[in-house]
């Protein structure tokens, strides 16, 4: 059993007094890194969250609580997802600020700076976000025609870098297909299953995958329903969740999708302002403490508080529901018996994907906050809140036991119609919000919620991180996009 809480509080480096619950009796409780993907890069650097099952964990050591330094790289473009692989060379998919199109960019691994770059075709707000590295180095997305691109780099005689088209294979008739033809849908994310076939969502819930021989597979998932956030794929099949339903899906003695069971969860009256959907904010997250795989997490969209949702892989039977936070967009994180839980409720984004539709309340203050809940032979239970206001996904250092992130601070009185963000809770580039607010590097302890350390990187709108994942490669470096770039941070 959980020993009783207390509370304290605890004094930030930027002045900021935390409140924080947290177990006395507790131990970090993480597992191993999940199964190994064959058809993925390195785990922890080959996909957004990290691994197939978007456990948002890592393998390797963070920055740590000391002093950094922080490089800004201005790219021009807003950089959610920033990978790595085995070669050692970061690739990053951004998506340029003047005409929102995406761009696969290949940084130095020693600086961060840009030794080349692809763009692709513009398609969904969202479709330039997700993608991952297979087990050759290549990027593998969804362009807005509808091909799954296999992206290589390669290096010339006068050393010199490029980025190539290795492979492509036209999707776009299994995705549209399903709506009379025509642009009427797009892919929302590809994830690799463990015998070689490429999984993929539509932002119009249509589901399938391109299999080793080329050919495409799909279904539709619910009519009426969205996917707004990526998919996530273990041994058990994939997983997706919609704005109505969570699903997990498998291939049939055919050789077609199909649904292996589907849980509906509260999606609550309308989106919340912090978040980009009306419906849960969350990445399917695979995690357990026997092979990393036999629970699955998502969060609800429950007014006022929404909850940690946690569902019997096999089974699709619920394990528990835990009031975790007020509203979020983040994938939850998921180790052994833990997972952790950021709010994102009243983040001013600059811009909203197609039908986001109006959010309850219409602005909020951002009121910040992270959760851990492990599940128990009894149910779940909280064991720590803090009231970090975590500005990124945080992604967990197996190595060290600690949550790395990246802090938001108004500088405004909470409730003023700048720190608001306006009257749709979205500031702009060059918002008085946005330029008043700054942002700062934070390492919180796993185990009790303690805020660790913070440092200042950064007071300004390009600053910005926007509620992305921050990727940690070997060598103690992190990765962190922003609204006009990244972040390269290492050790001081």
């Amino acid at each position: 059993m959980l020993a009783p809480l207390r509370r304290t509080a605890v004094t930030a480096g930027l002045g900021a007094t935390l409140l924080l619950t947290v177990s006395t009796g507790s131990s970090a409780a993480l597992g191993a890194t999940p199964p190994a993907n064959p058809y993925l890069g390195p785990i922890g650097t080959a996909t957004m969250h990290g691994d197939a099952e978007a456990s948002d964990s890592t393998p390797n050591p963070g920055p740590g609580t000391g002093a950094v330094n922080a490089d800004f790289h201005a790219e021009g473009a807003a950089c959610p997802t920033i990978l790595q692989g085995a070669d050692g060379f970061p690739q990053a998919l951004c998506t340029r600020i003047t005409d929102r199109a995406p761009v696969v960019l290949l940084l130095d691994p020693n600086t961060g700076n840009t030794l080349a770059q692809l763009p692709l075709t513009k398609g969904s707000l969202l479709g330039g976000v997700y993608a991952y590295l297979d087990n050759d180095d290549r990027m593998v997305t969804v362009d807005g025609s509808g091909n799954l691109l296999r992206i290589g780099h390669q290096q010339a005689a006068d050393g010199s870098w490029s980025l190539t088209v290795a492979a492509s294979t036209d999707v776009s008739q299994a995705v549209t297909a399903h709506c009379g033809g025509g642009t009427c849908d797009e892919v929302e994310s590809v994830s690799p299953d463990w015998n070689g076939r490429v999984w993929f969502a539509t932002d119009n819930a249509a589901a399938g995958f391109v299999d080793p021989a080329d050919t495409v597979h799909s279904i539709v998932l619910g009519s009426g329903e969205q996917v707004a956030n990526s998919i996530s794929t273990a041994p058990q099949g994939m997983a997706v969740a919609t704005d109505h339903a969570l699903y997990l899906l498998n291939v049939d003695a055919n050789g077609n999708p199909q649904v292996v069971w589907r849980q509906a969860y509260d999606r609550g009256p309308a989106r919340k302002p912090g978040q980009l959907s009306w419906g849960t904010g969350a990445t399917p997250t695979f995690f357990g403490p026997a092979n990393g795989t036999e629970y699955l997490a998502i969060t609800d969209n429950a007014a006022t508080t929404e909850n940690l949702l946690v569902y019997d892989t096999a089974t699709g039977n619920q394990v528990c529901s835990v009031p975790a936070v007020d509203g979020t967009e983040n994938s939850p994180i998921g180790s052994g018996n833990s997972v952790f839980v950021a709010s994102t409720y009243g983040y001013p984004y600059p811009a909203m994907p197609a039908n986001a539709g109006p959010s309850q309340p219409a602005s909020a203050s951002i009121t910040g906050g992270m959760t851990r809940i492990d599940v128990t032979a009894s149910g779940c239970k909280v064991v720590w809140t803090n009231t970090v206001p975590s500005a990124a996904v945080p992604r967990l250092s197996l190595a060290d036991g600690k949550l790395y992130t990246v802090a938001r601070h108004s500088a405004l009185p909470t409730g003023s119609a700048a720190a608001l963000g306006g009257a749709t809770g979205s500031s702009g580039l060059g918002s008085v919000a946005g330029a008043a607010d700054s942002y700062s590097y934070a390492v919180v302890d796993a185990a009790t919620g303690h805020l660790d350390s913070e440092q200042g990187i950064g007071a300004s709108p390009t600053s910005d991180t926007l509620e992305m994942v921050g990727t940690i490669a070997p060598g103690r470096i992190q990765y962190q996009g922003t609204m006009t770039g990244l972040y390269r941070i290492t050790p001081k």
